[in-house]
C-alpha cells in the first residue's frame, strides 16, 4: 500500500510540473547601463583622520611640520606646508623659486606625492620585509617608513634598518619619532 501511494503522488507532482511548465511568462525588457560608475564618497576630516586614509595623512604632516600653512619658512630654511628644502625640491625635477613654491599649493602637495613615491621605489625592500614587524623596538609601517624618510631621507632610514642609527634633524627630531608619530595610514602608493 505504501508502494502504491508513493506512485500516486509522483504522478500528481510530474502532472503538476508539466502544467505549469506549459506556461509563459512574459517579461518586459529592462534597459540596463553599460557602465555603472560609484559615486565618490566625500569623507569629513574627522573620519579622514580616524580611518587613517591616505588624505588623513598628509593632514596630520602638514599640521605637524607647518600648521598645514602653504607659505611657512621655518628658521633652518625649510618651506611650505611639507617643510621640503631647496636641495630635494631640486632632486625632484623642480626648478622654481622659493617664491613661486610658496604661492602655489598645488605644486607643493605634486611635491609631497613625488617625494612619497621616491622614498616609496628607495625604501620598498625595507618596507616589504618589516611592514607590521617590530625593528630596534619600533613598530614599523608603510607611512612610518615614508614619513621618517620625508624628515630624515631614504638614506638615514636604510641606515637605521641595517645599523640601528637614529638620525635626528635640525631640530632634534629623530626619524624614529617620525615612525611611531605616522604608523598605520593607508597610503595610496
Amino acid at each position: 500500500m505504501r508502494k502504491s501511494t508513493k506512485i500516486v503522488l509522483y504522478v500528481v507532482l510530474i502532472s503538476m510540473v508539466s502544467l505549469y511548465a506549459r506556461t509563459t511568462i512574459a517579461l518586459r525588457p529592462v534597459e540596463l547601463p553599460l557602465i555603472v560608475k560609484p559615486k565618490p564618497v566625500k569623507l569629513s576630516l574627522e573620519d579622514e583622520l580616524r580611518l587613517k586614509t591616505h588624505n588623513g595623512f598628509l593632514h596630520v604632516v602638514g599640521h605637524s611640520e607647518s600648521s598645514n600653512r602653504y607659505n611657512v619658512v621655518n628658521r633652518l630654511g625649510y618651506m611650505g606646508r611639507y617643510q621640503f628644502s631647496y636641495t630635494t625640491l631640486k632632486a625632484l625635477g623642480y626648478n622654481i623659486t622659493r617664491k613661486e613654491f610658496l604661492n602655489n599649493p598645488d605644486i607643493q602637495e605634486e611635491a609631497m606625492d613625488r617625494l612619497l613615491t621616491e622614498n616609496y621605489k628607495s625604501l620598498k625592500k625595507y618596507i616589504d620585509k618589516y611592514d607590521g614587524k617590530v625593528v630596534h623596538g619600533i613598530h614599523i609601517t608603510k607611512s612610518g617608513i615614508l614619513t621618517a624618510a620625508h624628515l630624515g631621507g631614504a638614506g638615514n632610514v636604510s641606515r637605521w634598518f641595517r645599523r640601528g642609527t637614529n638620525f635626528k634633524d635640525g631640530n632634534g627630531t629623530a626619524i624614529t619619532t617620525y615612525m611611531k608619530k605616522f604608523s598605520n595610514y593607508d597610503l595610496d602608493i
